[in-house]
């Protein structure tokens, strides 16, 4: 499982002209499920991106969680992260998970990270999605978890 997080103010997630997701500030998450993930795999990374200090702690040093700063997280679902662009100029996605594999280990991933405490909305999966944001810092990392 793989997601790249960033750090944002204000920040939603439109489908069909509705916006379904929307936060004030916090982390958008975009996650990418491999066909080897797990249940597992998700709750751990769900875990991990919780506790990630990349907020600004009162010495303005990047040492606060963002329950610390009052945020929340958007989550979206991107298979493409998984795009390997190594070979020729169409991306193959033969590491992403099919599509019934990868929605149910997304919606877990979802809910690990509600569990945490945090807010989280999210976007839809499968769906195609307008998602805005304004990028604070800018800070953005790419986090992993493999079997």
């Amino acid at each position: 499982m793989r997601a790249v997080i960033q750090r944002s103010g204000p920040a939603e997630v439109e489908v069909d002209g509705e916006v379904i997701g929307r936060i004030a500030h916090g982390a958008v998450v975009l996650v990418a499920i491999a066909h080897d993930d797990t249940r597992q795999i998700a709750i751990d990374l769900a875990g991990k991106i919780a506790r990630l200090r990349i907020y600004d702690d009162a010495s303005g040093r990047l040492n606060a969680a963002i329950g610390e700063v009052g945020g929340a997280f958007l989550v979206i679902s991107q298979f493409t992260l998984y795009g390997d662009c190594r070979k020729g100029n169409r991306p193959s996605f033969i590491e992403s998970a099919p599509p019934a594999q990868a929605e149910t280990l997304y919606n877990a991933f979802v809910e690990a990270l509600q569990a945490t405490g945090h807010h989280v909305e999210s976007g839809r999966f499968q769906a195609h999605m307008k998602v805005r944001l304004e990028n604070d810092g800018p800070v953005t990392l790419i986090v992993e978890r493999r079997a």
